[in-house]
Protein backbone atom coordinates (compact mmCIF):
# COMPACT_ATOMS: atom_id res chain seq x y z
CA UNK A 1 0.00 0.00 0.00
CA UNK A 2 1.17 3.45 -0.99
CA UNK A 3 1.25 6.12 1.72
CA UNK A 4 2.08 9.34 0.38
CA UNK A 5 4.03 12.26 1.98
CA UNK A 6 4.77 15.91 1.02
CA UNK A 7 8.62 17.09 2.09
CA UNK A 8 9.03 21.05 1.69
CA UNK A 9 12.30 22.47 2.06
CA UNK A 10 12.71 25.82 3.63
CA UNK A 11 16.68 26.38 3.13
CA UNK A 12 15.82 25.98 -0.78
CA UNK A 13 11.87 27.80 -0.54
CA UNK A 14 12.37 31.27 -1.69
CA UNK A 15 8.66 32.15 -1.42
CA UNK A 16 7.99 32.81 -5.53
CA UNK A 17 4.54 31.54 -5.33
CA UNK A 18 4.80 29.31 -8.30
CA UNK A 19 3.01 26.45 -6.70
CA UNK A 20 0.55 28.48 -5.40
CA UNK A 21 -0.09 29.68 -9.24
CA UNK A 22 0.59 26.10 -10.16
CA UNK A 23 -2.47 24.82 -7.42
CA UNK A 24 -5.03 27.14 -8.79
CA UNK A 25 -4.83 26.92 -12.65
CA UNK A 26 -4.41 23.25 -11.75
CA UNK A 27 -7.44 22.51 -9.84
CA UNK A 28 -9.96 24.94 -11.09
CA UNK A 29 -9.50 26.95 -7.81
CA UNK A 30 -11.86 30.27 -7.97
CA UNK A 31 -10.56 33.75 -6.44
CA UNK A 32 -10.27 34.15 -2.80
CA UNK A 33 -10.37 30.24 -2.30
CA UNK A 34 -6.72 28.75 -1.23
CA UNK A 35 -5.64 25.04 -1.34
CA UNK A 36 -2.09 26.46 -0.67
CA UNK A 37 -0.99 29.45 1.35
CA UNK A 38 2.65 29.78 2.81
CA UNK A 39 4.17 32.29 6.17
CA UNK A 40 7.03 34.27 5.98
CA UNK A 41 9.40 33.53 8.95
CA UNK A 42 12.31 35.95 10.20
CA UNK A 43 14.81 33.19 11.97
CA UNK A 44 17.86 34.44 13.79
CA UNK A 45 18.76 37.84 15.19
CA UNK A 46 20.71 40.53 13.18
CA UNK A 47 23.00 40.44 11.12
CA UNK A 48 22.34 36.80 10.76
CA UNK A 49 19.25 37.10 9.83
CA UNK A 50 17.07 34.99 6.85
CA UNK A 51 13.47 34.33 6.21
CA UNK A 52 11.71 31.35 5.86
CA UNK A 53 8.53 31.10 3.50
CA UNK A 54 6.51 27.45 5.16
CA UNK A 55 3.62 26.77 2.85
CA UNK A 56 0.79 25.48 4.67
CA UNK A 57 -2.01 23.26 2.92
CA UNK A 58 -4.15 20.05 4.10
CA UNK A 59 -1.58 17.97 5.76
CA UNK A 60 -3.46 14.97 4.90
CA UNK A 61 -3.40 13.46 8.37
CA UNK A 62 -2.96 10.15 9.80
CA UNK A 63 -5.72 11.07 12.31
CA UNK A 64 -7.26 13.03 10.22
CA UNK A 65 -10.19 15.25 12.49
CA UNK A 66 -11.49 16.62 9.76
CA UNK A 67 -12.86 13.19 8.44
CA UNK A 68 -13.71 12.10 11.82
CA UNK A 69 -16.20 15.00 12.14
CA UNK A 70 -17.33 15.01 8.76
CA UNK A 71 -21.33 13.62 9.50
CA UNK A 72 -21.83 12.74 6.24
CA UNK A 73 -18.05 11.20 5.34
CA UNK A 74 -17.69 13.46 2.54
CA UNK A 75 -14.31 14.23 4.08
CA UNK A 76 -12.87 10.65 4.22
CA UNK A 77 -9.74 9.22 4.25
CA UNK A 78 -8.95 7.05 0.60
CA UNK A 79 -6.09 5.37 -0.81
CA UNK A 80 -2.48 6.14 -0.44
CA UNK A 81 -3.79 7.71 3.34
CA UNK A 82 -4.70 10.89 1.36
CA UNK A 83 -7.87 12.99 2.79
CA UNK A 84 -9.59 13.58 0.30
CA UNK A 85 -13.38 15.34 0.00
CA UNK A 86 -16.53 14.03 -1.98
CA UNK A 87 -18.62 17.32 -2.63
CA UNK A 88 -21.65 15.36 -3.81
CA UNK A 89 -21.68 13.97 -0.14
CA UNK A 90 -21.14 17.71 1.35
CA UNK A 91 -24.18 19.67 2.83
CA UNK A 92 -21.96 22.67 3.66
CA UNK A 93 -22.15 22.08 7.75
CA UNK A 94 -18.32 22.85 7.64
CA UNK A 95 -17.73 21.09 11.03
CA UNK A 96 -14.69 19.86 9.34
CA UNK A 97 -13.71 23.42 9.18
CA UNK A 98 -13.78 23.85 12.89
CA UNK A 99 -12.16 20.45 13.21
CA UNK A 100 -9.03 21.41 11.42
CA UNK A 101 -6.33 22.76 13.24
CA UNK A 102 -3.92 23.89 10.25
CA UNK A 103 -6.91 26.19 8.97
CA UNK A 104 -6.28 24.31 5.48
CA UNK A 105 -10.51 23.79 4.47
CA UNK A 106 -11.84 26.73 2.42
CA UNK A 107 -15.91 27.05 2.49
CA UNK A 108 -17.64 28.60 -1.30
CA UNK A 109 -19.43 31.59 0.29
CA UNK A 110 -20.40 32.86 -3.55
CA UNK A 111 -20.66 31.00 -6.71
CA UNK A 112 -17.30 30.14 -8.06
CA UNK A 113 -15.73 31.89 -10.95
CA UNK A 114 -18.85 34.30 -11.43
CA UNK A 115 -16.85 36.97 -13.70
CA UNK A 116 -16.99 34.28 -16.34
CA UNK A 117 -21.01 34.33 -16.09
CA UNK A 118 -20.72 38.22 -16.37
CA UNK A 119 -21.59 39.36 -19.68
CA UNK A 120 -20.85 42.92 -18.75
CA UNK A 121 -17.38 43.88 -20.41
CA UNK A 122 -14.67 45.22 -17.89
CA UNK A 123 -14.33 48.18 -20.85
CA UNK A 124 -15.90 49.33 -23.96
CA UNK A 125 -14.87 47.29 -26.79
CA UNK A 126 -13.31 44.56 -24.70
CA UNK A 127 -15.18 40.95 -24.54
CA UNK A 128 -17.31 40.01 -21.32
CA UNK A 129 -16.44 37.29 -18.67
CA UNK A 130 -19.30 35.31 -19.95
CA UNK A 131 -17.94 35.91 -24.05
CA UNK A 132 -14.41 34.68 -23.49
CA UNK A 133 -15.40 31.42 -21.46
CA UNK A 134 -17.72 30.41 -24.47
CA UNK A 135 -14.97 31.07 -27.00
CA UNK A 136 -13.31 28.87 -25.03
CA UNK A 137 -15.76 26.63 -25.08
CA UNK A 138 -15.30 25.56 -21.46
CA UNK A 139 -16.80 26.87 -17.97
CA UNK A 140 -13.69 29.05 -17.51
CA UNK A 141 -10.61 29.88 -19.35
CA UNK A 142 -8.10 27.89 -17.56
CA UNK A 143 -10.82 24.62 -17.10
CA UNK A 144 -9.20 21.87 -16.65
CA UNK A 145 -11.27 18.88 -17.38
CA UNK A 146 -8.73 16.10 -15.59
CA UNK A 147 -10.85 16.65 -12.60
CA UNK A 148 -14.37 15.87 -14.53
CA UNK A 149 -13.46 12.32 -13.57
CA UNK A 150 -13.78 11.11 -10.08
CA UNK A 151 -14.13 14.56 -8.61
CA UNK A 152 -15.81 17.95 -9.32
CA UNK A 153 -14.30 19.65 -11.20
CA UNK A 154 -15.47 22.90 -10.21
CA UNK A 155 -17.26 22.94 -6.73
CA UNK A 156 -20.28 25.19 -6.17
CA UNK A 157 -21.87 27.73 -3.10
CA UNK A 158 -22.28 26.11 -0.21
CA UNK A 159 -19.65 23.59 -0.71
CA UNK A 160 -15.55 23.20 0.87
CA UNK A 161 -13.00 22.30 -0.59
CA UNK A 162 -8.96 22.22 -0.22
CA UNK A 163 -5.51 20.32 -1.18
CA UNK A 164 -5.96 16.57 -2.75
CA UNK A 165 -2.05 16.40 -3.69
CA UNK A 166 -3.41 16.31 -7.11
CA UNK A 167 -4.16 12.84 -6.56
CA UNK A 168 -6.10 13.04 -10.08
CA UNK A 169 -2.56 13.24 -11.04
CA UNK A 170 -1.33 10.69 -8.88
CA UNK A 171 -3.37 8.18 -10.64
CA UNK A 172 -1.38 8.78 -13.87
CA UNK A 173 1.89 8.13 -12.20
CA UNK A 174 2.58 12.29 -12.25
CA UNK A 175 3.47 14.44 -8.99
CA UNK A 176 1.26 16.93 -7.67
CA UNK A 177 1.34 20.27 -10.03
CA UNK A 178 3.03 22.26 -7.18
CA UNK A 179 5.92 20.04 -6.92
CA UNK A 180 6.61 20.06 -10.91
CA UNK A 181 6.39 23.90 -10.84
CA UNK A 182 8.44 24.72 -8.06
CA UNK A 183 11.73 26.44 -9.82
CA UNK A 184 13.60 25.78 -6.64
CA UNK A 185 12.72 21.63 -6.18
CA UNK A 186 11.69 22.95 -2.75
CA UNK A 187 8.88 19.93 -2.54
CA UNK A 188 8.24 16.17 -3.32
CA UNK A 189 5.75 13.77 -2.89
CA UNK A 190 7.07 10.18 -2.07
CA UNK A 191 5.99 6.90 -0.24
CA UNK A 192 6.40 6.54 3.37
CA UNK A 193 6.49 3.21 2.96
CA UNK A 194 8.74 2.31 0.24
CA UNK A 195 12.50 2.25 1.69
CA UNK A 196 13.52 2.72 -1.71
CA UNK A 197 11.82 5.97 -2.39
CA UNK A 198 14.29 8.95 -2.50
CA UNK A 199 12.14 10.77 -0.01
CA UNK A 200 13.85 8.98 2.95
CA UNK A 201 16.90 9.92 1.82
CA UNK A 202 15.88 13.49 1.94
CA UNK A 203 14.34 13.16 5.21
CA UNK A 204 17.58 11.48 6.78
CA UNK A 205 19.74 14.17 5.34
CA UNK A 206 18.26 17.09 6.72
CA UNK A 207 16.03 16.34 9.49
CA UNK A 208 12.40 17.40 9.51
CA UNK A 209 8.99 18.99 11.69
CA UNK A 210 5.40 18.95 11.35
CA UNK A 211 3.29 21.41 11.94
CA UNK A 212 1.17 21.36 15.67
CA UNK A 213 2.99 18.24 16.32
CA UNK A 214 0.94 18.46 19.87
CA UNK A 215 -2.20 17.56 18.69
CA UNK A 216 -1.09 13.96 17.38
CA UNK A 217 -2.86 13.88 14.07
CA UNK A 218 0.28 12.76 12.83
CA UNK A 219 0.59 15.43 9.07
CA UNK A 220 2.12 13.65 6.14
CA UNK A 221 3.65 17.13 5.00
CA UNK A 222 6.91 16.95 6.45
CA UNK A 223 9.21 19.86 6.40
CA UNK A 224 13.09 19.67 5.76
CA UNK A 225 15.96 21.81 7.17
CA UNK A 226 13.90 23.48 9.67
CA UNK A 227 15.20 25.32 12.96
Amino acid sequence: MTNYIMTHDLHKCMGCGACLMACKIENNVTAGIKWLTFETRTVGKFPNVRYEFQLNQCNHCENAPCARNCPTKAMHKDFGGLTLHDPRRCVGCRACMVACPYDAISFNRDQPHAQYRDDKPVASGTSSGKELAGRMLAPIPTHNPALDQGYVSIRQKGLVEKCTFCFHRLARGQQPRCVEACPAQARLLGDLDDPNDPIHELIAKHGYMTRLEARITHPKVYYLNSY
